[in-house]
């Protein structure tokens, strides 16, 4: 009798520790499956009379990515070729064949030249020699080709009105005009000829040009598109374009200040 009560505890202290066993194992998976991420603990039990084993494993993780590897730039690859076979073509353009990486490299360093790699996603890749020269010239080409492609569309602003437009009206749409013309853009103007006005529109299209004249010019010269309706387009100045622009504001002003210290002078003479 002692035996089967013995034996009947022993079952029951068993039960109780792969009950908790099982408790702590759900209540860790629940905190760790937000994170997406596994548990680095996994039980087994190998007997059901034994007690529940715990063993230590890699965690394993899906919320991980594998990092890209960086594109290199144009440009010569030194002594790391990661590839054994290379189809290599000379400075000259012309194909020599596949070859051994470590052939490439003797013929790089009996020519004095630099290996560059043109196609990595073909097999065997491909690398030219080239000489310094050759690859800044590429370089220069590649950059440009880049800044075309990318280049945005300019964008263009409009505006319309009467020749009749009142001055407060107009002060309005030039500093309008202003601001587009600040951040590049292009502005067409539109003035419609209204009746009984006598109002010249290129007058008027020289005065708004006035307003902005330290960073504007005109795109499109201002014309008839029909009868009673002209157009112009302004656009930003260039670097160039201003840095000229403001030479000749200095000359003007200089050439302005020194007539009036001339004229300054043939007064006190005068007098």
């Amino acid at each position: 009798m002692t035996a089967f009560h013995a034996m009947k505890l022993l079952c029951q202290a068993t039960r109780n520790e792969q009950r908790y066993a099982k408790r702590f194992c759900g209540t860790l998976l629940t905190q760790t499956q937000q994170k997406r991420v596994f548990s680095p603990f996994w039980m087994g039990v190998s007997d059901p009379t034994k007690s529940t084993v715990f063993r230590l494993t890699q965690p394993f993780c899906t919320a991980k990515k594998s990092p890209k590897e960086p594109k290199t730039a144009f440009g010569s690859v030194g002594r790391r070729i990661p590839y054994q076979i290379l189809h290599v073509i000379n400075q000259d353009g012309e194909s020599l064949g596949n070859m051994h990486r470590a052939e490439a490299l003797k013929l790089m360093d009996q020519h004095d030249l630099k290996l560059v790699l043109l196609r990595e996603n073909v097999e065997p890749p491909v690398y030219r020699l080239m000489t310094g020269q050759q690859i800044h010239e590429e370089q220069l080409k590649r950059a440009e080709k880049k800044k075309s492609s990318t280049k945005s569309e300019m964008v263009q602003k409009e505006l319309s009105f009467s020749s009749a437009i009142a001055k407060n009206d107009l002060d309005t749409k030039t500093k309008q005009i202003a601001q587009w013309i600040e951040k590049k853009y292009h502005v067409k103007i539109t003035i419609r000829q209204a009746k009984g006005s006598n109002t010249d529109m290129f007058i008027l299209f020289d005065q708004i040009l006035e307003t902005v004249s330290e960073k504007a010019t005109y795109l499109s010269k201002p014309k008839i598109t029909r009868e009673g309706v002209s157009t112009c387009i302004l656009r930003h100045m260039s670097d160039k374009e201003l840095k000229a622009y403001q030479k000749t504001e200095n000359q003007k002003n200089s050439t302005e200040k020194k007539d009036e210290n001339e004229d300054l002078k043939s007064n006190e003479l005068h007098q």
